[in-house]
């Protein structure tokens, strides 16, 4: 039986036809409407009905329901009494608005979820069609016939808006993905690690440019893992809606990589290095992302992360021409000096560049739902300690996670809310209503300094020094204790923990130990990083501590009867010291900078260190 019709509307008629299938002149034409369109000389199809919605509005009519009990109540017309006179009557016109299927609508300004809702819009079936046409032009497949014997990997589209950092609209992404939940360890790929650069190597070479002047380059790699060349046998399915007219039932062998598949990651690092290393380039041992090139003693240094590249160096003219020898091999935008990069935004001051994440909190905040909430000056209130068992369970664990995952990044830039972020951190398994009043807290002091950023300045010399603190026993729960470091380039801090220590100290010596030797292990790591930067530093970096058992016990072992209990990895800090590489000398508690690193603080002693951090608002930069 076939389903009973609406009823249309008293006050408008619509006639819809579905929309034109997406058509390409390699592909099927599975749609009358889209030849139809494709014939006609104006761009608009020939027969209307089928490419038009036609809607008439009937509003301006004056027309009135009349029941039946109406008919029937009326009284009996009374016979005409006059001559007939025939009059002209005034037009009316119906109002009606006629819209092309393959018109610009709102939709252009939401991401799709499924390739039936985009094929509707005219932005992305041009994302489509240029994703296609690049996959073509790379050489990323050929069409085989289908074997039994294939591990078939399924794709589908996924759209993105690329938008600017005043949040405006810089170009509509669609990226064909492989479905690579579905590949065979062993049968379509083996090694899947690829490495990125580490937050502490960019924090640490803007710092090292800024200081010099140099220009910064950042440079975007127009669809970089499918440079990435595939050591397996990968077959997939052609993409959806882009099935060959001739070879419907053939599928695709992957020569390139793509996007989704274990391995692309890797396929591409690859690619990448290997170009840079025959260029003359050399990868850091320190920092496999962070290439170093020293040509007629000039120093070049390139960061990598995925697609995103940045580079410098201390000669403007080579720098170029290490642009266009990389855009020789590979399709890439020089975006020139850098203003966005990792999604974090790079204002210039007048002494330097301030780098915030304004746009990423406010999006933390606004998912939430908190842009009108109150804000607090702490991050995290020192008069409630948080424990495991602390409140009733709370309702959204995912939420939770989500949230608190999101806050992890936002430490890339403000070390003032690492403590903070750090301690709900350690209740992602159960989390319950106090530790998300305590995520809340988090939020509410954000939307007080949502502009506020980390502030790199030139003037200082660049030699390293750093600050370890440890709050002894803190956590109610197992009574192990906080620790954290703090290490400065010049001015600038580039390097920061907190986090709990892996076992219970028995003393606060042993546990401000501990938190030196994190910090010492730090700084051996950066002084090998400088030295491949080939940037000198003082013999002996300077390590601060407000603890002198520890400050004491890092020089001589005259207290080996009371700390035979600590265990002997800790005790290279003794020999670094004896080495002369690290200097460990005592400061008072007031003075000590990690201390906002371990323990939640007063307002007052708050802002005292964070201005310390250099952490700082547009305003004051």
């Amino acid at each position: 039986m076939a389903p009973a019709s609406h009823p249309a509307s008293p006050k408008s008629v619509a006639l819809q036809q579905p929309s034109p299938v997406l058509t390409s002149p390699l592909l099927h034409t599975s749609s009358r409407a889209g030849s139809d369109l494709a014939n006609s000389p104006t761009g608009l199809p020939t027969v209307s009905p089928p490419a038009l919605n036609l809607v008439i509005d009937l509003s301006h009519f004056d027309l009135q329901q009349v029941s039946d009990s109406d008919v029937s109540a009326s009284p009996p017309l009374a016979p005409r009494q006059h001559t007939m006179v025939l009059r002209p009557r005034k037009a009316k016109t119906a109002n009606i608005s006629v819209t092309s299927a393959l018109e610009p609508s709102s939709s252009s300004t939401h991401e799709p979820s499924t390739f039936q809702e985009a094929q509707r819009s005219l932005p992305w079936k041009q994302a489509m069609q240029e994703e296609i046409q690049a996959l073509h032009d790379n050489g990323t497949w050929t069409l085989v016939p289908y074997h039994s014997s294939m591990n078939l990997v399924g794709s589908r589209w996924v759209y993105k808006i690329k938008r600017r950092a005043d949040g405006s609209i810089e170009r509509y992404k669609a990226r064909l993905v492989a479905r690579g939940f579905t590949q065979q360890e062993g049968i379509d790929y083996s090694e899947t690690f690829s490495p990125v650069i580490k937050p502490t190597t960019v924090r640490l070479v803007l710092t090292i440019a800024i200081s010099n002047g140099w220009s910064l380059h950042q440079l975007d790699v127009h669809n970089a893992f499918l440079n990435g060349i595939l050591q397996e046998e990968v077959y997939m399915d052609q993409p959806p809606g882009f099935v060959h007219s001739d070879f419907p039932t053939h599928v695709c062998r992957l020569h390139k990589s793509l996007y989704g598949l274990k391995q692309a990651p890797r396929a591409w690092y690859k690619r990448l290095s290997d170009f840079l290393l025959s260029i003359g380039f050399q990868a850091s041992k320190a920092d496999t992302s962070l290439f170093i090139l020293s040509y007629g003693g000039a120093l070049f240094y390139l960061l990598v992360y995925v697609d995103d590249i940045l580079l410098t160096g201390s000669n403007s003219e080579l720098l170029h021409k290490l642009i266009n020898l990389l855009s020789s091999e590979f399709k890439l935008r020089d975006l020139g000096m850098v203003h966005y990069f990792l999604g974090i935004e790079v204002k210039p001051t007048s002494i330097g560049i301030l780098l915030s994440q304004q746009k990423y909190a406010t999006n933390i905040i606004r998912r939430e739902g908190m842009s009108s909430c109150k804000p607090v000056d702490t991050p995290s209130s020192p008069s409630s300690a948080l424990t495991t068992l602390s409140g009733s369970p709370y309702s959204d664990s995912t939420k939770y996670r989500q949230i608190v995952g999101a806050l992890q990044y936002l430490t890339f830039t403000r070390p003032d809310i690492c403590y903070a972020v750090n301690k709900v951190c350690q209740f992602m398994h159960a989390p319950t209503e106090d530790h998300w009043a305590a995520v809340k807290r988090i939020l509410r002091y954000l939307q007080a300094t949502t502009s506020y950023g980390l502030h790199v300045t030139r003037g200082s010399p660049l030699s390293l020094h750093g600050f370890t603190d440890a709050d002894w026993a803190g956590s109610v729960d197992d009574r192990k204790s906080t620790g954290g470091y703090l290490v400065y380039l010049g001015n600038t801090p580039i390097s920061w923990k907190s986090g709990k220590q892996h076992t219970v100290a028995r003393s606060s010596t042993e546990a401000e130990y501990k938190a030196l030797a994190d910090g010492t292990a730090e700084i051996l790591w950066l002084r090998s990083l400088l030295s491949e930067l080939q940037l000198s530093s003082p013999p002996m970096t300077t390590l601060w501590c407000d603890n002198l058992g520890a400050t004491f016990l890092s020089v001589n072992p005259v207290f080996h009867a009371r700390t035979k209990h600590v265990e002997v990895d800790y005790h290279f800090v003794r020999d670094r010291v004896a080495k002369k590489e690290i200097q460990v000398r005592f400061i008072s508690s007031k003075d000590q900078l990690a201390d906002v690193l371990t323990k939640p603080l007063s307002s007052t002693l708050f802002a005292y260190f964070r201005s310390k951090l250099r952490v700082e608002s547009p305003s004051s930069a």
